[in-house]
């Protein structure tokens, strides 16, 4: 007899810098920012002999009756509480709960106890073993996966999401990333070293992606461009497939390390290949933090150069940043907020340092007897920390950052970055003058009527809404950067709203 199979992504517990909660409080069907990638590679791992179903629950509400013999959960340490509450729900309904995913894989002690079947690492060497005692009717309590060469995974079954609702689709070209910053939780789930996809599987999938209508994808690789031979080689097909293009170019997003600012013939690829943004961890301007967690690549470098570098080649960037670490001071924010006004970033997603489960940074704060009691490293939002900090209160700490989220985020503050990128971003040689028109999708069209209701927020907001539009029109190139800019200026709005650390109350 066949099986079925309900795979659900949970949605992120509290509203965060990548999701979208803000369409749907307007009164707009429910959106996501990013397609999920682990639901349909999961279905594409299915035998065909098991019918399988996908939720995510940003869009989808999740179907507590399901009548599916197995119910798979996957989810990061953002989601923890919905994974949690889902797998507590079927089991007393009496289903068979899979766990898996990066939380689930580096916290296995916080999920073990409310799943039947725990799924550690990546799927695609154990997918087989692990379907056929599903089959079987006899399974094991854990299945632990390696790190596979990324030929073995399949093109993801695009075919079952709720694509409708999605701004951008999501490819994975690599896994892995060879620096060692000590905080960072990636290297300890998929490893330091890089693994690439065969270039011709990665355009096969943005063929699907295409034909499904998405104009703007993620390229959700950890460091797009660290192995520079590859990045070329990826980001050259990249160019000639987008040139080949009959029906509109795509847009390319992605992350990248800083020192990739430092080389024009990686950046020319990239602005020809379609990248129109990177999110770059800058963290912060503070060397002796930035020495202090090994983060040397941003060591010696100025990076308001840099970044000016990856703008005048037609890129934008987002940039992360700390605080908490233990040279900072009681003076880190105003260094901070000093900081952020000097660059063309519009967006910064701002946060406090976190100790995750397996990392080296919780091993010596461990060792150190400076981790929160209880806390589970991971389990933070973005305004928690399990450190005690070194040179202030906790307290000072997270009153500090929403000090500095709220100085950032004020409209004529975010508006002066907005326009220092509108002067700043370059015109790609690559491309023509003038962007090729297209019919928006839905949920693009829901995105920028949210945008239109900004102005409604206040007269800064509406000041600042008009300044910026009217300088984007006088740029086109400039304008999708600005359009992106704004939505994503409305979602950390109501995030901070929901987490009741905003100064200007909406």
């Amino acid at each position: 007899m066949n099986k079925s199979l309900y795979l659900i992504n949970p949605k992120p517990d509290v509203p965060n810098y990548y999701s979208a909660e803000m369409v749907a409080a307007q009164g707009l069907p429910p959106a996501i920012n990013f397609a999920d990638l682990t639901l349909p590679t999961v279905a594409a791992l299915t035998p065909d002999s098991f019918r399988v179903q996908l939720c995510d629950e940003s869009v989808t509400a999740v179907d507590l009756a399901s009548q599916a013999d197995f119910i798979g959960i996957t989810g990061k340490s953002t989601q923890v509480t919905g994974m949690l509450r889902l797998a507590r729900h079927f089991r007393q309904q009496g289903k068979t709960v899979i766990i898996g995913g990066p939380f689930a894989t580096l916290s296995p002690e916080a999920v073990r106890a409310d799943c039947d079947i725990l799924v550690r690492g990546e799927i695609e060497l154990i997918a087989s073993d692990l379907f056929a005692d599903l089959q079987r009717g006899r399974w094991q309590a854990e299945y632990v996966g390696g790190q596979p060469d990324l030929s073995r995974s399949p093109i993801p079954r695009w075919d079952l999401y709720p694509n409708d609702r999605a701004l951008l689709a999501t490819i994975q070209t690599s896994r892995g990333c060879p620096f060692e910053c000590e905080f960072c939780d990636v290297i300890q789930y998929v490893g330091r070293r890089q693994r690439h996809k065969p270039i011709d599987q990665v355009l096969a999938e943005l063929e699907i992606l295409a034909d499904l209508g998405y104009r703007n994808i993620f390229l959700a690789d950890d460091n797009l461009t660290v192995h520079r031979r590859r990045a070329k080689e990826l980001l050259t097909a990249l160019a000639d497939w987008n040139t080949r293009r009959s029906d509109g170019r795509v847009h390319f997003v992605s992350q990248v390390s800083i020192d990739t600012g430092r080389e024009d013939d990686i950046l020319n690829l990239a602005a020809a290949a379609g990248l129109r943004e990177v999110f770059i961890g800058i963290e912060t301007p503070n060397e002796k933090s930035l020495r202090e967690v090994h983060k040397r690549q941003n060591v010696g470098v100025n990076l308001q150069a840099q970044i000016q570098r990856f703008l005048h080649h037609g890129i934008s960037v987002t940039g992360g940043m700390m605080v908490g670490f233990d040279a900072d001071g009681p003076d880190i924010f105003e260094r901070q907020r000093d900081f952020a006004m000097s660059t063309p970033i519009p967006i910064f997603t701002t946060s406090v340092l976190v100790a995750p489960n397996a990392t080296p940074l919780y091993s010596r704060l461990e060792q150190a007897g400076r981790l929160t009691s209880g806390a589970q490293g991971a389990d933070m939002n973005v305004w928690q920390t399990n450190i005690i900090p070194a040179r202030m209160t906790q307290a000072e700490l997270l009153e500090g950052t929403r000090w500095l989220v709220n100085e950032i985020y004020r409209p004529e503050a975010f508006g002066k970055r907005v326009l220092a990128m509108i002067e700043s971003l370059g015109q790609p040689d690559s491309l023509p003058s003038a962007p090729r028109q297209r019919t928006l999708r839905p949920v693009e069209a829901d995105s920028l009527t949210l945008l239109l209701r900004l102005q409604q927020l206040g007269r800064a907001e509406a000041a600042m809404v008009s300044t910026v539009t009217r300088m984007a029109a006088k740029k086109p190139l400039a304008s999708a950067a600005v359009m992106n800019a704004l939505f994503r200026y409305a979602q950390i709005r109501y995030m901070l709203q929901q987490a009741n650390l905003l100064d200007r109350p909406v």
